[in-house]
């Protein structure tokens, strides 16, 4: 429980900071900021998977690049699901899910046990 309560909050840590710093990313409050980052890493356990599933070939085929479309698509999603979580065009929300790979995997070797 407490591994899942860290990654939320690295994960909405992250989001904050790439709301904050870029256009990329629009949250309305600290509820569409809570609620996007717990329903992104909901789709991230059960939805991912599957893409990556149905994606082999073409992961493998782009070296693993096309992890990075996935994400974007996930994060995308997460738009439409919450409202006050708005990225505008896929286009950003590939880039805001670079930027959120980058800063989360930068927290996490920052605060790791």
């Amino acid at each position: 429980m407490r591994s899942f309560v860290l990654r939320w909050l690295v994960l909405s840590l992250a989001i904050f900071i790439v709301a904050n710093i870029t256009d990329l990313i629009y949250i309305e409050n600290f509820k569409a900021l809570i609620l996007g980052s717990l329903i992104l890493g909901i789709l991230n356990v059960f939805l991912k998977p599957i893409l990556l599933f149905f994606t082999m070939p073409l992961t493998v085929m782009t070296l693993g690049l096309f992890v990075l479309v996935i994400n974007g698509i996930v994060l995308y999603l997460v738009s439409f699901l919450v409202s006050g979580f708005e990225i505008f065009g896929l286009g950003k929300a590939l880039l805001a899910a670079l930027l959120l790979t980058i800063l989360s995997t930068l927290i996490n070797w920052i605060i790791r046990d």
